[in-house]
């Protein structure tokens, strides 16, 4: 689902709130907007942008530099090729250019470029606050409900539509139990207490659908 044009208008203001409203700024943003909103994303589009940066606002609580959070959602998947770690890392690369053009001090764009990584894993050290926070808000649709849950994973199967079935069904799976083999899915106290549960249910449901021989899931092109 995309977004509507309420949330566009959103999502375009909490960018002139995070990187101020001067042309260097604008230019920023619309390059980015541009790249979340690449035609052959499926699930790393701007609604997940979105619903990410709205996850942090949850979550803000528990950071240290929430702004610092804020630029590191915007730019984590703003390289989005399918290539895990490869993708993160040119995200970061990407970041630490453009955040120089908008002015941002050098301490905060290494610590920018360091968070982005943190998504490769989703494993920050215990001392890492912003790590925590950044982690979680980009699983937070892992404890949505149901047919969220079941849309977002058809979004997924559908970014790898070139590889087949049964590869994907063995690199999905892996991916899940990495997190789920976890002492927590979650990082943060909020994580833990409120989605804790639901992301494993819903990860633990799909790991079943995943070793059964029906067809996934596949919105057309």
């Amino acid at each position: 689902m995309p977004l509507n044009e309420e949330e566009a208008v959103l999502l375009g203001a909490a960018w002139q709130r995070l990187a101020g409203g001067g042309p260097e700024a604008a230019a920023v943003g619309a390059e980015l907007l541009d790249r979340w909103n690449e035609p052959h994303r499926r699930y790393h589009t701007l609604l997940h942008l979105w619903e990410t940066l709205r996850a942090v606002d949850v979550l803000q609580g528990e950071a240290a530099d929430a702004d610092g959070v804020r630029y590191a959602v915007w730019f984590h998947d703003a390289v989005y090729e399918g290539r895990p770690g490869r993708d993160e890392e040119e995200s970061a690369e990407l970041a630490a250019r453009l955040l120089e053009l908008v002015g941002e001090e050098p301490a905060r764009i290494g610590e920018v470029v360091r968070l982005v990584g943190v998504t490769a894993t989703h494993r920050p050290e215990e001392w890492d606050a912003d790590g925590k926070v950044v982690s979680d808000a980009d699983l937070s649709v892992l404890a949505g409900p149901t047919d969220e849950y079941l849309a977002y994973t058809a979004a997924i199967r559908a970014e790898y539509r070139h590889i087949p079935d049964r590869v994907f069904r063995a690199g999905r799976s892996r991916v899940l139990r990495s997190l789920l083999d976890g002492p927590h899915v979650f990082h943060t106290a909020f994580g833990r207490a409120h989605w804790e549960a639901r992301a494993r249910v819903n990860m633990l449901a799909e790991l079943d659908r995943l070793a059964s021989s029906a067809p996934l899931d596949l919105p057309p092109p």
